[in-house]
């Protein structure tokens, strides 16, 4: 495969994969955002190219991400060493989910860093069963536990 068509492969698997795809630049601006990821948060690529990720991070979770963000941007490594993570996002109709998130600092032939990739899913209904399932599994041990 030649290099062009090497690049028009890589483009259309980015855009046609059904997972978000997201990639950021050093400032945290969003460059990328394929349909999975308007599938998960909602925003048409449109909407979202140019903004700032704060539009798909809860505002109690901005202070941390951007911590993180700038370290990974400096260091050229994120502190998951690639393991994926549940996090909480915000839709473009205001709703919270749960999305399934792997992180991976972009850097060039230089090993200067471009920005940030996510990839991810939207996990919200599997995390909130998976919850309810733990509370009441607890309830039912602790009906079987003598009272004091």
């Amino acid at each position: 495969m030649n290099g062009k068509v090497q690049d028009a492969v890589y483009r259309l698997i980015v855009e046609q994969t059904t997972d978000a795809v997201i990639f950021a630049d050093r400032e945290g601006l969003i460059r990328i955002w394929n349909r999975g990821a308007e599938a998960v948060f909602g925003f048409t690529g449109d909407e979202a190219c140019g903004k700032s990720l704060d539009i798909i991070i809860p505002e109690e979770l901005r202070k941390p991400h951007w911590e993180g963000y700038k370290r990974a941007i400096e260091t050229g490594r994120t502190r998951l060493g690639g393991r994926a993570l549940v996090t909480r996002g915000l839709h473009r109709d205001g709703s919270r989910i749960y999305v399934d998130l792997s992180f991976a600092v972009i850097v060039d032939d230089t090993g200067q860093s471009l920005g940030s990739l996510a990839v991810g899913r939207n996990v919200t209904e599997r995390y909130l069963a998976d919850r309810a399932l733990k509370k009441r599994l607890a309830e039912l041990e602790n009906r079987g536990k003598p009272s004091e």
